[in-house]
């Protein structure tokens, strides 16, 4: 293994010098020696040397590199020029050598693609002036990326031969076809009033990589700061989707569980194995439980690939935090690889994720992803994280200001350049690839209204990409929905652009039904507008109620069980003295601040957690409810635990089983009577002829009672009123259709399994004594 190699290193030759992933090995020793006489080295030396090269027209050009697990070494040239080798430590595997010819490449498509030359290499810079690829060439059975005891080939391009346009390119010949780790340094313009960040030391992920490695395991606190590079993948199997269907179901039907696929199962009372609780497979597990429920569609949040530990990168009051939710992206193609089992990596991740989606599928289960392209990982100036877009080209990919400033519309450093052209082809490039690659059904869009402003962050009537979504042969057959508001105050709840496609989050939605519920006074007009469909913000052009996502609660807010249970956040464990998360949660904690023995308290709050699950299920629009409400799960007043990868977030399947009889039922029981019922589904606005409210006082502000009869077109009439008052109402209940009588389907103030009995129960008299904070749902049969 310590044979001698003689080469001839001539000019056409640039040996790099900058590998950032050893950065933390001492240099032992500094020798000198000339560039252009015949040296002769050990097999340690020669294995190291990361070769580049500077001049790659030449189709013969060939490179020949052997692996080794390497430490710095710094050589000086007799020009002056200090060149870094790296020393060996030799691994356990043959002294072998590769040889690659390097050919010009081609600009499409971005990112890494098989060509019949190669393995050909693209990436967008435009105002970049070198460009250098990096590739780890790995023996199988390497773990992580970011340990600083890899070797790195570095090949900079030639300007003139390889870019085309804005577009950088290479081909290499007989690459491995997967089991290499990619990334680019790239250098140009050091004027950061003109808006540029190179930064020529960092090695930078692609933004179309497919695929991304880093740390394997979730929250490892032992490799906090992993490095993360791209990887390809031209060897495994097409993945074998055995007739996956989609089950499209009609918006109209849909029912959204909001979820968050690490938290479902992560807890040990999951009750599943180690290996694969918090993964994609995890929910595969559980998908019995999603369908006793009754939902048909989930909504995850995100995952696409993010840095769990990006907090604990630097001291700071937020180092105890990992990030669990993860709305901080740092490349748009590929699925968060910590969620694959066992610690599988990226790979193996992508199959899970695919075998997710066809289980899901096969249980007649849409998915629906929670995207973030409203920024990235990567900070601000103040606080910088670059990862990619901000070392590739800041000035294209972020809005700036007329100083070169990140604007922040996201809240959270810098904000994405939508609408830029390119940036724009990218997003639409993604989402493409998540529906063909991984044939999702849907997207829910983050602070989509950052998707409609303008390079200079100004707000636009007619934004280019939301259009370009609407109108994609792909995306337009795809759910999309919009949260319609962004952190620098463009609330488009009603108002976004939409193209007849887009569905909004109904923020007003959720307003005015806690109000309502809580006994808010003034509120009995704006209840009944919600839950018949919110007309007033959607009765548009050909806009349907369905384009109303009707929710009361969400994964950042209160919990169902807090929203009733605290007037007020709590969030100290969150490192930010408070200052997180909303103020405005229009809650009532029904006479005492969290957990409490009062037994009328805790059947208040009962109460009301079915008064409000009931008024979502009965509201024409697309219902969306919370993972974990079907129990009561309780964040103990935190309504911002973005940070907490434990039991504030994790799924408490104990408790579950503790409510499985009771409060469970009646959730269930009410989703599964919603989907039987297409009196709550109306394709259109309701028509007088549609709905009868019994109300003759709208404008008394103290009236918190409501109550309204649905017709159905075979006179199977549903008849609903709420109560928010704090004492019995009774109310005069009107006559059932010819031939029909009323039975009593739902009563929250009653026990169970009094509270819903689905098939009814007869002899409703003329009258109904409907008690406090309560609500009763009568059919005819």
């Amino acid at each position: 293994m310590n044979a001698t190699h003689s080469i001839s290193l001539s000019s056409r030759f640039n040996i790099i010098s900058r590998n950032k992933m050893l950065q933390s090995i001492n240099l032992p020793s500094v020798s000198t020696v000339s560039l252009f006489c015949p040296i002769s080295i050990s097999s340690a030396t020669f294995q190291g040397l990361q070769s580049s090269a500077k001049s790659l027209g030449s189709p013969q050009q060939r490179i020949s590199k052997t692996r080794s697990y390497t430490t710095h070494i710094s050589m000086r040239a007799s020009r002056g020029t200090e060149v870094h080798v790296l020393e060996e430590h030799v691994l356990s595997m043959e002294d072998t050598s590769e040889d690659f010819k390097i050919l010009p490449g081609q600009a499409f498509p971005l990112g890494v693609s098989e060509i019949e030359d190669g393995i050909n290499f693209s990436v967008f810079s435009q105002h970049a002036i070198s460009v250098t690829l990096c590739l780890l060439l790995r023996p199988t059975g390497w773990e992580d990326c970011g340990t600083g005891q890899e070797d790195m080939l570095e090949l900079e391009l030639d300007p003139s031969v390889n870019r085309t346009g804005d577009i950088w390119h290479i081909c290499i010949e007989d690459l491995p076809r997967s089991n290499v780790l990619y990334g680019y340094r790239i250098d140009g313009p050091k004027d950061w009033r003109q808006g540029h960040r190179f930064d020529s030391s960092i090695v930078l992920i692609d933004p179309y990589a497919k695929f991304i490695e880093g740390r394997r395991l979730f929250g490892d606190p032992n490799n906090k700061i992993s490095k993360f590079l791209g990887t390809y993948d031209f060897e495994t199997p097409t993945f074998d989707w055995v007739d996956d269907v989609n089950p499209n179901i009609p918006e109209k039907d849909l029912v959204i569980y909001e979820m968050n696929v690490r938290a479902f199962t992560a807890d040990e009372s999951s009750g599943i194995d180690a290996d694969i609780r918090g993964s994609y497979l995890g929910v595969i597990e559980k998908i019995p439980h999603l369908l006793e429920l009754g939902i048909n569609a989930v909504e995850f949040l995100p995952v696409f690939e993010f840095d769990e530990m990006e907090f604990q990168r630097r001291p700071n009051s937020r180092d105890h935090l990992i990030n669990t939710w993860g709305y901080s992206t740092i490349n748009f193609f590929a699925p968060m690889s910590r969620y694959a089992s066992c610690g599988g990596g990226p790979l193996n991740a992508a199959r899970e994720f695919k075998e997710m989606v066809k289980a899901l599928h096969d249980a007649g289960i849409e998915v629906i992803l929670d995207v973030v392209y409203n920024h990235t990982n990567e900070g601000d100036d103040k606080l910088p994280y670059t990862t990619s877009f901000r070392g590739i080209d800041n000035k294209v990919y972020y809005m700036l200001d007329e100083d070169s400033k990140y604007m922040n519309f996201s809240g959270c450093g810098n904000t994405l350049n939508c609408n830029y052209p390119v940036v724009m082809e990218l997003i639409l490039d993604s989402l493409r690839h998540w529906v063909n690659e991984y044939h999702v059904d849907g997207f829910r869009f983050d602070l989509a209204s950052v998707l409609c402003r303008g390079t200079d962050g100004l707000p636009l009537s007619a934004p280019p990409l939301v259009r370009a979504i609407a109108k994609d042969d792909v995306l337009s057959k795809c759910k999309i929905i919009a949260e319609p508001w962004d952190c620098g105050g463009l609330y488009l709840v009603g108002k976004f652009p939409n193209w007849d496609r887009w569905a909004e989050w109904n923020g007003k939605y959720r307003d005015d039904v806690r109000r309502f519920i809580k006994g808010d006074c003034g509120l009995k007009g704006c209840f009944a507008t919600r839950i018949s469909g919110s007309a007033d913000l959607y009765r548009v052009n050909k806009r349907k109620p369905y384009h109303s996502i009707n929710f009361v609660i969400a994964h950042d807010g209160f919990t169902l069980y807090d929203l009733v249970s605290y007037n007020v956040k709590h969030n100290d464990a969150n490192g930010e003295g408070g200052r997180d998360g909303s103020n405005d949660n229009y809650s009532w904690n029904c006479g005492f601040e969290g957990e409490t023995e009062d037994e009328n308290i805790i059947a208040l709050r009962s109460r009301q957690m079915k008064n409000f699950h009931l008024a979502l299920m009965v509201s024409q629009g697309t219902p969306m409810m919370l993972m974990g409400d079907e129990y009561g799960h309780t964040r103990f007043g935190n309504n911002n635990t973005y940070g907490h990868d434990n039991a504030l977030n994790n799924f408490q399947w104990t408790k579950l089983d503790a409510k499985k009889e009771d409060h469970f039922r009646f959730f269930s029981e009410v989703v599964k009577f919603r989907k039987t019922h297409d009196i709550f589904k109306h394709e259109n606005f309701l028509k007088k002829k549609d709905v009868t409210w019994h109300e003759d006082n709208w404008s008394n502000s103290e009236s918190k009672f409501l109550a309204f009869t649905l017709h159905g077109e075979k006179g199977d009439d549903i008849y609903l009123a709420f109560n928010a008052h704090d004492y019995f109402v009774e109310v005069a209940i009107p006559s059932p259709p010819q031939n029909m009588d009323w039975f009593r389907v739902v009563d929250t103030n009653l026990q169970s399994p009094d509270d819903f009995v689905v098939e009814g129960v007869p002899g409703v008299k003329s009258t109904y004594n409907v008690a406090p904070f309560s609500s009763i749902l009568l059919e005819a049969k």
